[in-house]
């Protein structure tokens, strides 16, 4: 029985000269039956979702039927450039004296015309044969892409020249004719082999930069898949054994020495240290980590010795699935480059129709052939939209890379667009502006009793109990002393004998308290206090709270400096959830909200206009982070909140919520940006070169150059500075 649950694949695709193409094998594969594609012409790769009945050899057969090839991804190496690379000095080498014989009357001998048809035939067939082998592919299967302009422009102009040569004047010993930027008023006697290599040259330059610039715009995603470990020193059957990392296994328990990379997620078993988890994060301070905490495969242990057992391997790693979401970002398409997508399709035939008409204009306005010829071959040259292509994929690529570097991973690209327009953003409050971790934040001693006193005597009884307010108070007390006679009642509290003293730790409204501490307790309104008593006498009381993370109110007026209205949203009672508010700076609260609620309040705040982000971390948050127009979750909180954002932010630091929202809307510029220099060029470029104003040897200069000049703004995005930092 054949199953039809959908599967997906990507392939890696090769043959590809320019974002056309790609628009092409995407056609070519979304008309296969239940299939949906994307071709990402920066990345080289398809990301192909296909039903059951059809089989991965099907898609492989309609790209290569396309004219392309294409196979399971394999490791990245440098062998595009490194043939474009040769492909360029052959021309260079080759096609430069030709350039010069054309352009320097002096240096023109006897018999340069001929020399310089021998060179350029090499350049033109040999050097620049992937732009006619691509035109000719294309051709045949009905299609037209940039590379048809190209090599129509080459050719016209290599045929022309061969003409003149043989049938006209210019093949003449001693011939001489003078170099113009605009193209020459020409009679048989001139040739453009010139033109025919300049071309070539240029545009064989600008690939091979466009491909070293793709591969440094890949770069961040490189570095994170890099960052695993290779072997790892596994405890089995009381001794260390050194394992390819692979052969890892769930539950086992693996030493990591200082200096040593993480092999895979896990928690600390054994040992304390500090972890530098920069290269996952974007954290810049190593973080102490101890028994029971959580570490990431990829990090660096900093410090002292760990043991950790695995709870993931493979594929289910933090770092895997980080990976795993910058690719799908980067091969998935904004609504920008859809737009683009279009313009390209039709494109090239209108250019070609235009330089059709150029040609015959000028002809009827009286100019000789050659010039109409020229003409139309500048018209070809300078309208070829490579930058066009390029404009979406090499600023995604950068973007969504640096946001990986600085623990930023982006689903997808339509998230960019969706960040453009937010107004609101909604704050869950537990885990996410405060650290959802109970803390000790005052002692409040009796009259005439040692603070330390206090607080030493109540964590030696609290250190026996498991809740969560025991630990809050141990955490701050290193040196536990002993207790005995250890008691626990439930609604009450927990007491045992410390130092020869009954000692009895537990809730204010079990005690009468002194006068000093009821008034000291209004100090603390929304937070929770213990009363500690020593031989039935209250000595002091213990304040406890979910505390505000140190960093929240900072990331507040970042996200406010973005234009947002942040709002804050918790089930936790509006008294304590304005205080929290207060603290950082939050005018708009909405408290006493169930679970179920959150999805409500982001739909209310949706109908009254705003366009709402929520930042969450909890199951609880899940549906609201999915109703929301754009969701952040926090990587620090539970999957099913990661899975249902927009936006991961791996560290729990809010002020990387403001540096997501900034360095999307950042890309996103930079993809209009790019956009828009494209096709001013293109606009720009095609009135001079139809109205005969423009060499067609200069205009493929340009040309190649504005494809290096979008792949070079996209890789500013690089330099993006984080608030945080």
């Amino acid at each position: 029985m054949t199953t039809t649950e959908p599967r997906h694949v990507e392939l890696s695709i090769s043959g590809m000269t320019c974002a056309s193409c790609a628009r092409r094998i995407e056609r070519k594969l979304n008309r296969l039956d239940g299939v949906s594609a994307t071709v990402n012409y920066a990345t080289e790769k398809a990301t192909v979702q296909f039903p059951g009945n059809v089989r991965v050899d099907d898609l492989v057969s309609t790209v290569r039927a396309a004219g392309y090839d294409a196979e399971e991804p394999k490791p990245e190496a440098a062998e595009e450039s490194g043939e474009l690379g040769l492909r360029f000095a052959l021309a260079a080498a080759l096609g430069l004296p030709v350039i010069a014989f054309s352009m320097i009357p002096a240096l023109q001998f006897p018999v340069w015309q001929w020399l310089s048809l021998a060179l350029a035939s090499v350049v033109v067939w040999v050097c620049g044969w992937p732009f006619h082998r691509a035109a000719f592919v294309n051709a045949r299967h009905g299609a037209s892409t940039m590379d048809t302009l190209v090599s129509m422009g080459v050719t016209v102009s290599y045929l022309w020249s061969l003409y003149a040569l043989v049938f006209g004047t210019a093949g003449t010993i001693g011939m001489r004719h003078e170099f113009s930027l605009l193209p020459r008023p020409a009679g048989s006697g001139d040739i453009y082999l010139e033109v025919a290599v300049g071309v070539t040259v240029f545009l064989l330059l600008g690939r091979f930069l466009e491909a070293r610039s793709k591969r440094s715009a890949g770069a961040a995603l490189r570095s994170l898949l890099a960052l695993g470990a290779k072997d790892v020193s596994v405890l089995r059957d009381g001794a260390e054994t050194r394992v390819p990392v692979e052969q890892l296994r769930v539950g086992e328990r693996f030493v990591v020495r200082p200096g040593e990379r993480i092999a895979t997620d896990g928690l600390v078993v054994e040992g304390s240290s500090a972890v530098d988890r920069s290269m996952v994060t974007g954290e810049s301070v190593p973080v102490e980590v101890g028994v029971g905490d959580a570490v990431v495969g990829g990090t660096v242990n900093a410090g002292g010795r760990l043991v950790v057992s695995a709870t993931s391997v493979g594929a289910e790693t933090q770092l895997a699935r980080m990976a795993r979401l910058v690719e799908q970002a980067q091969a998935g398409k904004a609504q920008v480059q859809r737009l683009a997508d279009r313009v390209s399709s039709v494109f090239v035939p209108v250019v070609v129709v235009i330089a059709l008409l150029a040609f015959g204009a000028w002809l009827l306005a009286g100019r000789p052939l050659e010039f109409a010829v020229t003409t139309a071959v500048a018209v070809l040259v300078i309208a070829c939209p490579c930058a066009l292509g390029l404009a979406t994929p090499t600023a995604l690529l950068v973007g969504t890379g640096r946001g990986a570097q600085l623990g930023i991973l982006v689903k997808g690209p339509e998230v960019l667009e969706s960040t453009r327009r937010v107004d609101t953003v909604v704050l869950d409050k537990t885990g996410t502006v405060t650290t959802g971790r109970l803390a000790l934040v005052d002692v409040i001693p009796a009259d005439g009793v040692p603070r330390d006193e206090v607080l030493r005597f109540a964590a030696a009884v609290e250190n026996a109990s498991e809740h969560p307010i025991a630990a809050a108070i141990t955490r701050e007390v290193p040196d536990l002393l002993p207790v005995s006679d250890f008691v626990s009642t439930d609604g009450v509290g927990v007491s045992g004998v410390v130092e020869g003293r009954r000692v009895v730790v537990g809730r204010t409204r079990n005690v009468s308290l002194p006068q000093e501490l009821t008034e000291a307790l209004v100090a603390h309104p929304a937070r929770t206090a213990v009363a500690v008593s020593f031989d039935d006498k209250v000595v002091g009381l213990l304040v406890v709270s979910d505390v505000v993370k140190p960093t929240s109110a900072q990331a507040i007026r970042s996200l406010r400096a973005l234009g947002l209205r942040p709002v804050l949203l918790t089930g936790d009672n509006a008294e304590v959830a304005a205080a929290v508010a207060a603290e950082v700076g939050i005018d708009e609260v909405i408290a006493d909200v169930l679970p179920a609620g959150k999805v409500e309040a982001v739909q209310n705040l949706q109908a009254q206009g705003r366009v709402v982000a929520m930042v969450g971390d909890g199951v609880n948050d899940a549906p609201a982070l999915a109703a929301a127009d754009l969701g952040l979750a926090m990587g620090t909180g539970t999957d099913v909140a990661i899975e249902a954002g927009d936006l991961t932010l791996v560290r729990g630091d809010l002020r990387v919520a403001a540096d997501a929202i900034r360095l999307s809307r950042k890309t996103l510029g930079t993809i209009k940006g790019n956009l828009f220099w494209a096709f001013a060029y293109n606009v720009a470029g095609l009135p001079l070169a139809a109205l005969g104003l423009l060499n067609p040897m200069i205009a493929g200069a340009a040309m190649a150059f504005s494809s290096v000049f979008v792949v070079t703004n996209s890789l500013r995005l690089r330099g993006f500075r984080p608030s945080a930092a």
